[in-house]
C-alpha cells in the first residue's frame, strides 16, 4: 500500500512540473542563436586597491608604460620600484583577487602588508614602453649606445615623475629587482635619483662577459641564444623556433658551432647576434658596461643590499663583485651589504625551503624578505622605523643547515683578507693533499706521475647534467649546479681527485682559485673545475645522499684568454702554462666523514659551446674540420704543481 501510494505522489508531481514548463515559467521564448556574450560585465567586486596605468615621459619624449598599485587609503607611503624588460603589466599580476596582498607577486607580500605603493615598469622598447629596445643597454657616455638614454637616465626621471605625481606617497623610493631587473636597479645607482633611498639588486645581470649571462671567462653560454630571439624579435613576448629533436646536446652538437646554431634560428637576422659574434673578447664594448667597475668610481649614496645565490646558475658573477668593488668605500660598513642564500636563480622571490636534494630548516627566502630586507627597506622608506639589525653579511652554510652572520665577505681569499688561503694539490693516482708534491717524476720508477692526462674530443662532449636535455626541463636548469657528479664521475675525459675521509669538520668560507698547470696538444682549450663535497656511503637515511658528489663551485675557463681577456692568443701545443681563475664563492662545513673532491674536464656541453682545440681567430665560425681531439695533461711536478686555493677558516667554537 505505501509503494502504490508513493507511485501515485511521483506521478502528480511530474504532471505538475510538466504544466509549469508548459505554462512558459520554464519555458523558452525561442531557440538562442548564438551563446556568446561579448559586451558581458563582470559584477562590480570591492578591492583595497587601486592600479592605475600611466605613461611617464622621459627627458627625451619617450613615455615608459608603468603600473602603480596604491591601497586605498594610503597616505605618506613609501614607493617600491621595480623596472622589467619582463612585462609590467603581467608582473603586476599574480591572481585575480581583490585583495592587494593576494594580487601582487609572493615576493611582495611583506611590503604589502607594511603599506608600500608598487609600481612596476616596462623598459624602454619594451611592451607597453615608447623608443627603441637595446637588451641591457651600455651607458649612453660608453660609446656603444647612440639612443641618448638608458637605465641610468630613464630610472631618474620615471622616479623624478613617480614623487610628484603619486600623491599617496612619502617622497621615498626604493628600488629592487633580479636578474635583468636587477641590472637596472645598479643602473640607477651609477646616477641615483635624491628620492632613491634604498636598494636591493637581486642576481643583478653586471657583466655578461667574465661571469654572468652570455660568457663565462669566455666561454660562451649557448642557452643565451633562445633568450635573445624572446628578448629582441618582438616588443612583447618574442618568437621562438622549433627544435630538431627533444635533447639539446643532439640538437647543438649537429648545429655545429655557436654560430651555426644561431644561423640556423633565424638569429642572422638579429642585430643582437652581430654584436656578440662581433666582441667574442672582453674589449672595449663589454669593459664599458661592466657595473662592478663603474659603480666603484664614483661615491656610494644609496645604502645596497647585493643578494646572490649559492647555487645561482645565471648570474653568480654580478652581486659578489660589486660588493666587493664598493666594500672598501664601506668604512662605518654601514652602506653595502650582501646577502648569500641556498637558493637558484632569483629563488630568493619564491618558497626558498628546498633545493634539489635539499630541504632546509626553515623557508630561508621568506625568513630573508620578512626578517632582513622588509626592515632594512623600512629604516631608509619609513621615517620613524627602527633602526634595523641587518648584519653586514648575511649568508648561508648548506653543509650546517643555518644562516651565518659576518661582519665581511670573503673571510678567507688569495689577498687582503683576513684568513689566507690553503693549497690543496692535485696529486697523482687521483689524490688531493695539502702537501706539495716533492719529486718532479723524472726518475726511471714512475715518470707517468708528472701529469694524468686524457682526451677531449669535442665530437664528444662531456654534458653539463645527465641527458636527455629537454629544453622544457626547467627543474634540471634550476638545479644543475648542484646535482650529483657521479654521472661523470669515471669518464675517461673527467679526471677525479678526492681527499681522504675528513677526520673533523673542514668549513670554508669564501674564494676558491684553481691553479691548473695545464697543457693541450691542440693550440686552443677550455678548462673547467669542479669543487665537490663527497658524502660518505651509507644505509642510513635520507638514502638518497649516500655517496652524493655535491658540487659547491663549478666553472670555466677559455685557455686563449690565459695572457689577456681583450686579446686572445693561441696555445704553445704540450707546453705546460698556469691557467688561474676564480671559482664562485662558498661558505661550506664539510662534515666528518666527507671527503673534498675536485674535477677536471674540458667541456660543459650544451650549456657552453665546444672549444675546437684549434686556435681559431672567432671561435663562434669555426668550421667542422677545426674540431679537433687533444691531449690534455694535469701537471703534479714542483714548479708545475696544480692546486685549489680553498678558503679554509677556523671553526665556531
Amino acid at each position: 500500500m505505501k509503494t502504490l501510494r508513493r507511485a501515485v505522489a511521483i506521478s502528480v508531481s511530474l504532471l505538475f512540473l510538466s504544466g509549469i514548463y508548459c505554462s512558459g515559467i520554464y519555458a523558452q521564448d525561442k531557440p538562442v542563436a548564438d551563446d556568446l556574450t561579448p559586451g558581458f560585465k563582470a559584477p562590480a567586486r570591492d578591492s583595497d586597491f587601486e592600479k592605475r596605468v600611466a605613461m611617464i615621459p622621459m627627458r627625451d619624449g619617450v613615455k615608459l608604460y608603468t603600473v602603480i598599485v596604491v591601497a586605498k587609503g594610503a597616505k605618506s607611503a613609501p614607493i617600491l620600484l621595480t623596472r622589467t624588460c619582463y612585462n609590467a603589466a603581467g608582473r603586476a599580476v599574480r591572481s585575480g583577487s581583490p585583495r592587494m596582498i593576494e594580487a601582487l607577486p609572493l615576493s611582495d607580500e611583506v611590503f604589502v602588508e607594511a603599506g608600500y605603493i608598487r609600481v612596476y615598469q616596462d623598459v624602454r622598447g619594451k611592451y607597453g614602453s615608447e623608443g627603441p629596445y637595446l637588451m641591457t643597454p651600455p651607458p649612453v657616455n660608453s660609446g656603444f649606445n647612440p639612443t641618448g638614454a638608458d637605465d641610468t637616465t630613464d630610472a631618474y626621471d620615471t622616479i623624478d615623475w613617480l614623487t610628484k605625481n603619486v600623491s599617496e606617497s612619502n617622497g621615498r623610493v626604493g628600488m629592487i629587482g633580479s636578474s635583468y631587473e636587477g641590472f637596472t636597479v645598479v643602473m640607477a645607482l651609477l646616477h641615483p635619483h635624491p628620492a632613491l633611498k634604498v636598494a636591493a639588486p637581486e642576481s643583478p645581470m653586471v657583466d655578461g662577459w667574465m661571469g654572468d649571462d652570455w660568457f663565462h671567462y669566455g666561454a660562451f653560454r649557448q642557452v643565451s641564444l633562445d633568450y635573445f630571439l624572446g628578448q629582441t624579435t618582438q616588443r612583447g613576448a618574442g618568437a621562438s623556433v622549433p627544435r630538431e629533436g627533444r635533447d639539446e646536446y643532439s640538437n647543438y652538437l649537429h648545429a655545429g658551432s655557436a654560430g651555426d646554431f644561431a644561423r640556423a634560428q633565424g638569429q642572422d637576422q638579429l642585430p643582437l647576434w652581430h654584436t656578440f659574434e662581433q666582441h667574442p673578447a672582453y674589449d672595449a664594448f663589454w669593459q664599458s658596461q661592466a657595473l662592478d667597475k663603474l659603480i666603484a668610481r664614483i661615491p656610494q649614496t644609496v645604502p645596497t643590499m647585493w643578494e646572490q645565490g649559492l647555487w645561482d646558475q645565471e648570474d653568480m658573477w654580478g652581486a659578489i663583485h660589486s660588493y666587493r668593488a664598493l666594500e672598501p668605500k664601506d668604512r662605518k660598513n654601514n652602506m653595502n651589504y650582501l646577502v648569500m642564500g641556498p637558493w637558484r636563480h632569483s629563488q630568493i622571490n619564491r618558497e626558498g625551503r628546498t633545493l634539489g636534494p635539499f630541504t632546509w630548516a626553515s623557508d630561508t627566502a621568506l625568513y630573508w624578505r620578512k626578517e632582513i630586507l622588509l626592515p632594512f627597506f623600512n629604516q631608509y622608506l619609513k621615517p620613524g622605523s627602527p633602526r634595523a639589525d641587518t648584519p653586514p653579511v648575511l649568508i648561508y652554510n648548506p653543509g650546517e643547515d643555518h644562516w651565518d652572520r659576518l661582519k665581511e665577505f670573503p673571510t678567507s681569499c688569495e689577498k687582503d683578507c683576513p684568513v689566507a688561503t690553503k693549497s690543496l694539490f692535485l696529486q697523482p693516482d687521483g689524490a688531493l693533499s695539502f702537501t706539495a708534491p716533492t719529486t718532479d717524476g723524472a726518475g726511471p720508477a714512475a715518470p707517468e706521475k708528472r701529469f694524468d692526462d686524457y682526451v677531449s674530443d669535442p665530437a664528444k662532449p662531456v654534458p653539463y647534467r645527465p641527458r636527455p636535455i629537454a629544453t622544457d626541463d626547467g627543474a634540471g636548469w634550476g638545479n644543475w649546479l648542484l646535482m650529483d657528479q657521479r654521472f661523470v664521475d669515471g669518464r675517461p675525459d673527467v679526471l677525479t681527485y678526492m681527499t681522504e675521509p675528513l677526520t673533523e669538520p673542514m668549513k670554508l668560507s669564501g674564494e676558491p682559485v684553481a691553479h691548473l698547470f695545464a697543457s693541450t696538444s691542440g693550440t686552443d682549450s677550455d678548462w673547467v673545475v669542479k669543487l665537490i663535497d663527497v658524502y660518505p656511503e651509507r644505509v642510513a637515511p635520507p638514502v638518497e645522499m649516500n655517496g652524493y658528489e655535491l658540487p659547491l663551485a663549478t666553472d670555466i675557463f677559455r685557455g686563449r684568454y690565459r695572457t689577456s681577456f681583450e686579446h686572445p692568443s693561441a696555445l704553445t701545443p704540450n707546453e705546460p702554462a698556469e691557467f688561474t681563475f676564480g671559482l664562485p664563492m662558498v661558505n661550506h662545513t664539510f662534515q666528518r666523514g666527507h671527503r673534498i673532491m675536485v674535477q677536471v674536464q674540458s667541456t660543459l656541453f650544451p650549456l657552453y659551446d665546444r672549444n675546437p682545440q684549434t686556435f681559431v681567430p672567432n671561435i663562434f665560425d669555426a668550421k667542422s674540420g677545426d674540431y679537433q681531439k687533444a691531449t690534455q695533461r694535469i701537471w703534479h711536478t714542483p714548479g708545475t704543481a696544480s692546486y685549489v686555493s680553498l678558503p679554509v677558516v677556523p671553526l665556531a667554537p
